[in-house]
């Protein structure tokens, strides 16, 4: 099938060998007035045709454990200019008139605990780090497997952040995966330019990298604003694995049209991407990068995380009701 290919301004065409078939069959965060910034009028753009190799899996991404950002209220960025401050919506009240703290427990998976100010968050908000933590948590437990051959790490939000933020980058390489057999990486983008403030930043982007093409895809639902952040955060990886990436800003990434998601486009692109560009490609296709007409559904993308939530949640209640040891002061568990 030919690849589809991504039009911009003429140029040297970007093309790479096809090595690995994944044939297995199915067995944080400155102000946020910050996201007006736009990309520079000189940064990277892809010529022609984006191509990719199939990839390989690698089981464990330790350590994983992040720390969820605060909520932030969905102001706009005119408003948090003026000081002025959105009215309480009735469902966040209704929340907090259950007494629910934002830091009660509410769903153990794994190595993920979410509170309820993450799912707050999800429902109404910017995404925390521990939403996207959770996300890339849930495809390496329910996707992933289903692809043996595939060797592909999806790094949790806090290395990410520790790897942009990290004086030495070499002296952190024991806290990284083990990156020698991996093909392919995601890499959750924050602009946050605080390593004292592991909570702050405004804007989630996307970054792809293809460690055996040498290349670094950088996904921006708002226009390029993590262009720097894309970048650096590239730069110090190809430290890291030893090599030189190449840095493209994919223009044709799908734009949201508020201020607050930019967490659920990163979620939604990195599945589509690690599904439909690279688990399912084969020896025998070249795989576009291109995301030329994709429509990002928001709404939907945040109803479906929150029914996997919550039916994962209502499995941790059966087993936690089935145990004669489980105790009901602990939140439901999947592990």
């Amino acid at each position: 099938m030919a690849p589809r290919e991504i039009e911009d301004t003429p140029g040297k065409s970007t093309s790479f060998r096809h090595k690995y078939a994944a044939r297995a069959k199915p067995s944080t965060k400155g102000a946020a007035a910050r996201q007006a910034k736009t990309v520079d009028s000189k940064a990277p753009r892809v010529d022609k045709r984006i191509e990719l190799r199939s990839p390989r899996i690698v089981k464990g991404n330790a350590p994983r454990r992040t720390v969820a950002a605060p909520l932030r209220s969905k102001v706009p960025a005119h408003d948090i200019r003026a000081g002025r401050r959105m009215p309480q919506s009735t469902a966040l009240t209704n929340l907090a008139n259950s007494q629910l703290s934002p830091t009660t427990p509410y769903l153990s998976y794994y190595d993920i605990l979410l509170t309820a100010d993450d799912i707050k968050a999800l429902k109404y908000d910017w995404l925390t780090d521990n939403n996207i933590a959770f996300w890339e948590e849930w495809l390496e437990r329910e996707i992933l497997p289903k692809y043996p051959r595939a060797r592909i790490v999806l790094l949790r939000p806090s290395m990410t952040f520790l790897l942009m933020q990290a004086v030495d980058v070499k002296s952190i390489g024991s806290a990284l995966p083990n990156f020698s057999k991996v093909t392919h990486i995601f890499l959750p983008v924050n602009d946050n330019r605080d390593r004292e403030l592991a909570d702050g930043g405004s804007h989630w982007s996307l970054l792809l990298v293809s460690v055996i093409d040498r290349v670094a895809f950088h996904y921006d639902s708002l226009g390029g604003a993590n262009f720097y952040e894309a970048q650096k955060c590239a730069d110090r990886l190809s430290k890291v694995l030893g090599i030189v990436l190449r840095f493209h800003q994919l223009e044709d990434c799908p734009q949201q049209e508020n201020s607050n998601d930019c967490g659920v486009f990163v979620c939604i692109l990195m599945r589509h991407l690690l599904i439909k560009r690279l688990l399912n490609a084969n020896a025998n296709e070249k795989v576009s990068m291109s995301m030329a007409n994709k429509v990002i559904d928001s709404h939907g993308g945040r109803k479906e995380m929150l029914k996997i939530i919550e039916s994962l949640r209502k499995e941790g209640e059966r087993r936690r009701s089935a145990s004669p040891l489980a105790s009901t002061h602990t939140p439901p568990r999947i592990e």
